[in-house]
């Protein structure tokens, strides 16, 4: 039987950054992650990192007149590179500490106080003061015909290893993560269809943002069928066929690989929540308070396994939270979280936060909107992405920003200026009347805020 203070199941974001806390403090702290390939987490290996390496190489794909299979597995090397190079920094941040033990193994619950780690190795038990659960989540197999027996089909994370670049690749759902890899994709040089069973693109975007972005997909030669659901899909002369039926007409799709993008799901499998009294909701997630504690006295779940948002800036924020109990005053909690923003990485960037009018409509909440063509900006013009649309919503009573989306280069990062201004509780008129330099997509916020009756 081994003891530690503190025991943190999977190695995310907020698990890894919670436990360097935890041994500031003094404390004797065991990180168990079961995979070695997995050492810091879902975003450095296998999502947001890795994704958004393919994301730079292929955009300099269309400004290369490079052969595309060879640049292709070029862009999948740097992309491994990077990610190994990662894990192993972050391997090191924490096991070479003093007080940090990582444990390659997998580790199930046996009582509230107690899991019992398997390792390659050996079986022991381990008991600590506190657990806390970031196992994080994985791709959603979804039931269809056939897709057991199938060759060429790929979730998110199985598809990163691919090093040939499928040349008619498939995507089985329209949402964030389908539309990350198709922008992706296209711009390596696939021929790429996306099937999605929403009755239209993007539904909980506004319709005037969805549009433009079917129009920048469609530039690219994407085809998009909404309102279409899969029924089958089958192995076929080297390759694979995809059916499905849309306007009550079947349609048989042949490709070179498909690609599963139809959601996440928490991570609970063999964590022997059953002999706990941690308790689970329908959608599988763990179940917590406010201020992320489940159920069990001793046990809190951070990160992609409570069910919250699924980004790696959530899961650092529930670092935050879990902190501010065991060494703060315990004065923030999920309650206190807002305006989250999100960035989708298509080409251009799909960026937003707060409020859209779909959402304001619905709460019948009084706005007024001011909207941009991002061909309007300079900088815009100067590096060649005119593509795409500004819009944001402003109280009329209050001048406050209710919400804002970009649809436009570099709206990653200007989103989160946006954002800053919301939390402060600025009016509209502060990023009006801001001095941004010049030329920047940033000094847009002047002209779109300038829109504003």
């Amino acid at each position: 039987m081994k003891h530690y203070d503190a025991v943190i199941i999977g190695f995310g974001k907020g698990g890894k950054t919670l436990a360097s806390e935890l041994a500031k403090h003094g404390k004797s702290v065991a990180v168990i992650e079961k995979s070695p390939d997995m050492y810091g987490g879902t975003c450095i290996n296998i999502a947001c990192i890795p994704t958004k390496s393919l994301v730079h190489s292929s955009n300099e794909r269309k400004y290369l007149e490079a052969p595309k299979n060879e640049f292709y597995k070029q862009a999948i090397e740097e992309k491994d590179k990077l990610t190994s190079f990662l894990r192993d920094k972050n391997f090191h941040m924490l096991d070479d500490k003093e007080r940090i033990t990582v444990i390659t193994g997998e580790a199930t619950f046996v009582s509230d106080d107690k899991i019992q780690v398997k390792t390659k190795e050996e079986q022991f038990e381990v008991k600590a003061e506190h657990f806390f659960i970031n196992t994080g989540s994985s791709p959603i197999t979804p039931p269809i015909d056939g897709l057991k027996n199938a060759d060429l089909v790929y979730n998110s994370t199985t598809l990163q290893n691919l090093d040939t670049l499928p040349e008619k690749l498939i995507i089985i759902g329209g949402g964030y993560i389908g539309m990350e890899f198709a922008s992706i994709y296209a711009n390596f040089g696939s021929e790429v269809t996306v099937i999605d069973s929403n009755k239209e693109l993007l539904p909980k975007e506004d319709r005037d943002i969805a549009e433009e972005v079917k129009k920048v997909l469609e530039a690219k030669g994407i085809k998009v069928e909404v309102n279409s659901k899969v029924e089958s899909i089958k192995n076929e002369n080297g390759g694979v066929v995809v059916t499905y039926r849309v306007n009550n007409n079947s349609v048989e799709l042949h490709g070179s690989a498909v690609l599963l993008a139809t959601g996440r799901k928490p991570n609970i499998e063999n964590l022997g929540l059953e002999n706990t009294s941690v308790k689970v909701n329908e959608r599988g997630a763990v179940v917590v308070d406010d201020l992320l504690k489940t159920t069990a006295n001793n046990i809190w779940a951070i990160g992609d396994v409570n069910g919250g948002p699924q980004f790696t800036y959530i899961s650092l924020d529930d670092f935050r939270i879990v902190k501010g109990q065991l060494f703060g005053d315990g004065s923030y909690s999920k309650q206190e979280r807002s305006n989250i923003p999100y960035s989708v990485f298509i080409d251009p960037v799909l960026s937003h936060v707060g409020l859209n009018e779909k959402e304001a409509k619905e709460k019948e909440i009084e706005y007024k909107v001011v909207s941009m063509p991002a061909a309007g900006i300079p900088r815009a013009r100067i590096i060649k992405q005119t593509e795409g649309l500004l819009k944001a919503l402003i109280d009329p009573k209050t001048n406050a920003i209710l919400g804002c989306t970009l649809l436009c280069a570099e709206s990653n990062e200007m989103i989160n200026i946006v954002r800053v201004a919301m939390e402060a509780k600025l009016p509209y008129t502060f990023l009006r009347d801001t001095i941004f330099t010049h030329p920047t997509m940033s000094e847009s916020l002047n002209d779109l805020f300038s829109k504003v009756d």
